[in-house]
């Protein structure tokens, strides 16, 4: 299937290495070197992640579903308990940006296993090999 230096592995789901945040070919090492960084390699297989580019992708994600999540539940809040508006102006910033940073990696992390999967590059017409 592929060498430990960046070949096609089928290890590791798209789904395990975005919630575990690991290497899409191994599923051991870590994909990323700070809180966003991505690694340039991955140290228990020697992967090359640095060809690896979720773009804007994860940011769209995230409004979507935020978006699909919040505005419901605030529109709830207020049919049903008519808050003021200073606790909407309290609460939903805060429920936005919670959920904003606790999606990113995960997502992002999701979006670089699935172009490892499916062998996706910036081009369209190479492979991560």
């Amino acid at each position: 299937m592929g060498d430990a230096g960046g070949g096609y592995r089928r290890s590791v789901t798209p789904l395990t290495a975005a919630l575990t945040c690991t290497c899409p070919s191994c599923g051991k090492g870590p994909l990323f070197d700070g809180f966003l960084s991505v690694a340039d390699r991955c140290p228990a297989c020697g992967f090359d992640l640095g060809k690896a580019d979720s773009g804007d992708g994860p940011a769209v994600f995230i409004i979507f579903i935020l978006g699909a999540l919040v505005v419901p539940a605030a529109l709830l809040l207020e049919a049903y308990a008519a808050p003021p508006y200073w606790v909407h102006l309290a609460l939903w910033p805060l429920v936005i940006l919670a959920g904003s940073i606790a999606l990113l990696r995960p997502l992002k992390a999701l979006l670089i296993a699935l172009q490892f999967k499916h062998r996706a590059s910036d081009s369209g017409s190479q492979h991560y090999d």
